[in-house]
C-alpha cells in the first residue's frame, strides 16, 4: 500500500510517494500550470513512472496547496464579496472591511451592510432580525455579486441568526457561495468577519484546485481516498475543502514544517519554505508547528481562526526585481509558474531572484551564459537587500536573542545563503525540495474546543 502527497505551489508542483511505513520512495518537482489539474497530473504521472510502483496500490492521495495564499498576496483570482453583518445598533461604530489594505479591499468589496440583530456573550438576543433589510440589500446587489459573507455578534455562541439570514439570501440570490463567520473563526467579530470575507473571496480558487485534483487522479486511473491539507497540518475531504478554502491557507508551511521535522529529525528550529512566489517561515517546537496565539494576518488582514505561527513574505525564486541600483524594488510580484518562460536564465526578459543568484554563482551553473549581461555590482546590491529581508523575517519569528537552527525546504531555497545573522546552522535535509508534499502525505487528524468562561 502506498500514499501519495502533492503540494501545488504558485511556481512548482511537488509529488512524493510513501510506503506503508512512511518511507519516502520517490519525489519529483514539475512546473505548476495555470489550470492546476495539468500540473497535478504531470507531477503524479512523473512520480509514478519514475518510481515504477503499481498505481493500483495507491490508497490515499493528499494535496496541499498555496494557491489560496498566493491569490490573496497577489490580489488575483478573487471573487467579489457582499458583506452582511448582523449587529445593528451594537456595532455601528466600526464598519466591515475596516483596516483592510486599500488595494485588497478594492478588489474584494462589492458592498456591505449592517442589519439589525446580534447576541450577548451568553446567547441572549441584542435585537431581532429584520428580513426587509436583508431582502432590500440582496435585490440591490443580485446582478453583480459573486459571493456573500455573513457575520453576527457572538455568532459562535449562537449561530441561529446567521443561518436565518443565509436562508433569506439564498431565496433571492440562489446557489451562491455563502460563508458564515461562526463556521470560520472564533470569538472576536472583526477577525472572524474578516475570515468569512476571505473565505468567500476564495470560492473560485478553492473549487478550481479541488476539482482539478480529483480529475487528475481519475485521468491516471488512481482510485484513492482524497484528502486536502488544512492550516493546522491535518486533513479534510473534497466537499469540505470547496466550502472552506480559507482553511488551506497556511497548509503549505505547516506541511513543510512537518516534512522538515520528519526528514531532518530536528525537533526545534525555524523552518523557511522558499517557493517561486512566496517564502513562508514557521517554527518547529517539539516536533510540531507552533500555533499562533494572536490574530493571524493574511495579506494584511487580521483573522482569528486556528493557524500556525507563520510569516509570509513576497521573496522567492520567481520574485521580480525592478529599479536602478539606487532604487531597487524586490517583489512582491512574481513570475510564478511562468518562471521557465519569463526568467532571464530561461530565455525570458523578466529579471528575477533566480537570475540574480545565478549571476552570483549560487545556482543554475549550466545557465550562467544567459545572465552574462547582468551587472554584478547591481546583483550584489540586490542580494544584500535579500539577506536583510531574510534576516528581518527570521528575527520576527524568534522568541529570544539566542541563535537557532534553520531548516530549509522548497526549491526556491537556492536564494538562501549558508550563513544568516541569528542562525546557528542551516540545514538542507534529504528530499528538502519536496518537504511540503512529504508533510502532506504524513496525514494527521485534529479537533478543537472553544469555551466562554
Amino acid at each position: 500500500m502506498y500514499r501519495v502527497g502533492i503540494d501545488v505551489g504558485g511556481t512548482n508542483t511537488d509529488a512524493c510517494i510513501l510506503d506503508g511505513e512512511l518511507k519516502v520512495i520517490h519525489s519529483v518537482k514539475v512546473a505548476t500550470t495555470k489550470d492546476v489539474e495539468t500540473g497535478v497530473y504531470n507531477a503524479l504521472k512523473k512520480v509514478i513512472d519514475e518510481s515504477k510502483i503499481d498505481h493500483s496500490l495507491i490508497k490515499y492521495a493528499m494535496l496541499g496547496t498555496t494557491h489560496c495564499t498566493n491569490a490573496i498576496v497577489e490580489r488575483k483570482r478573487l471573487n467579489n464579496v457582499a458583506m452582511i453583518r448582523i449587529g445593528k445598533p451594537a456595532t455601528t461604530a466600526i464598519l466591515p472591511f475596516i483596516d483592510w489594505p486599500e488595494d485588497l479591499r478594492e478588489k474584494i468589496e462589492l458592498d456591505s451592510i449592517l442589519v439589525s440583530g446580534g447576541y450577548e456573550f451568553d446567547g441572549r438576543k441584542i435585537n431581532e432580525l429584520c428580513k426587509d433589510e436583508v431582502v432590500e440589500f440582496c435585490n440591490r446587489i443580485k446582478d453583480k455579486v459573486e459571493s456573500v459573507a455573513i457575520s453576527g455578534v457572538f455568532a459562535p455562541v449562537n449561530k441561529q441568526q446567521e443561518e436565518e439570514v443565509a436562508k433569506w439570501v439564498r431565496e433571492i440570490l440562489g446557489d451562491i457561495p455563502i460563508s458564515l463567520s461562526n463556521e470560520i473563526g472564533n470569538i472576536g467579530i472583526l477577525e472572524r468577519e474578516n475570515g468569512a470575507i476571505l473565505n468567500s473571496a476564495l470560492s473560485q480558487v478553492g473549487k478550481a484546485v479541488s476539482l482539478g485534483f480529483e480529475k487528475a487522479l481519475k485521468d491516471l486511473g488512481i482510485d484513492a481516498q482524497i484528502y486536502f491539507s488544512q492550516n493546522d497540518g491535518t486533513l479534510m475531504n473534497l466537499e469540505y475543502t470547496m466550502k472552506y478554502p480559507i482553511f488551506t491557507i497556511g497548509c503549505g508551511i505547516t506541511n513543510s514544517i512537518r516534512g522538515a521535522s520528519f526528514l531532518s529529525k530536528v525537533k526545534n528550529a525555524i523552518v523557511l519554505d522558499v517557493g517561486g512566489t512566496t517564502s513562508d517561515l514557521g517554527v518547529l517546537y517539539n516536533g510540531f508547528p507552533r500555533e499562533s496565539s494572536i490574530p493571524v494576518t493574511i495579506g494584511g488582514v487580521h483573522t482569528n481562526f486556528r493557524m500556525p505561527d507563520v510569516l509570509t513574505i513576497g521573496l522567492a525564486g520567481g520574485t521580480c526585481v525592478k529599479g536602478e541600483k539606487d532604487n531597487i524594488k524586490i517583489g512582491p510580484e512574481s513570475v510564478g509558474y511562468r518562471i521557465t518562460e519569463d526568467a532571464i536564465i530561461f530565455g525570458g526578459n523578466t529579471l528575477t531572484l533566480s537570475d540574480i543568484v545565478t549571476k552570483l554563482d549560487m545556482a543554475f551553473e549550466d545557465r550562467k551564459s544567459n545572465v552574462e549581461n547582468l551587472d554584478k555590482e547591481y546583483c550584489d546590491e540586490v542580494y544584500k537587500k535579500v539577506i536583510l529581508k531574510l534576516e528581518d523575517a527570521v528575527d520576527q519569528m524568534k522568541t529570544s536573542q539566542d541563535d537557532v537552527e534553520l531548516v530549509l525546504t522548497g526549491g526556491g531555497s537556492i536564494i538562501v545563503p549558508e550563513k544568516l545573522k541569528g542562525i546557528s546552522n542551516v540545514i538542507r535535509p534529504p528530499h528538502y525540495t519536496a518537504a511540503n508534499a512529504i508533510g502532506a502525505a504524513l496525514g494527521q487528524i485534529s479537533g478543537d474546543v472553544e469555551k466562554v468562561y
